[in-house]
């Protein structure tokens, strides 16, 4: 690997950057299908998406990991909110753990 903390940004930054487009496409099915998702939830998922967004941008800096992690603790807590976000919490917290495995073993 002729660049490893470039992959291992990318990995990062896909993965905050798919996390984003899976909270901002579950909007909708989730009001049709869940029922009581109001505006709190909404503007919650919203601002989770952005806030990803944001980080993938920032994956150059050494504090955007703590921040990835820290924003999947957020989206557990939003499950407060919603049941969904909390099953979206807890597979995205699982995805970003990987994530920061493959960082430890590939720059040790």
């Amino acid at each position: 690997m002729r660049n490893p903390e470039a992959a291992v940004r990318g990995l990062g930054a896909g993965t905050l950057g798919l996390e984003a487009l899976v909270l901002l496409l579950a909007i909708q099915p989730i009001r049709v299908v869940g029922g009581d998702f109001g505006g709190a939830a909404i503007a919650a998922t919203v601002a989770l998406a952005v806030a990803a967004v944001l980080l993938a941008g920032l994956m150059r800096r050494g504090w955007a990991w703590s921040a990835g992690t820290v924003l999947q603790g957020l989206l557990l807590l939003a499950g407060l909110l919603h049941w969904s976000l909390f099953g979206l919490g807890v597979i995205f917290a699982l995805v970003w753990a990987y994530a920061l495995h493959v960082r430890r073993v590939i720059l040790g």
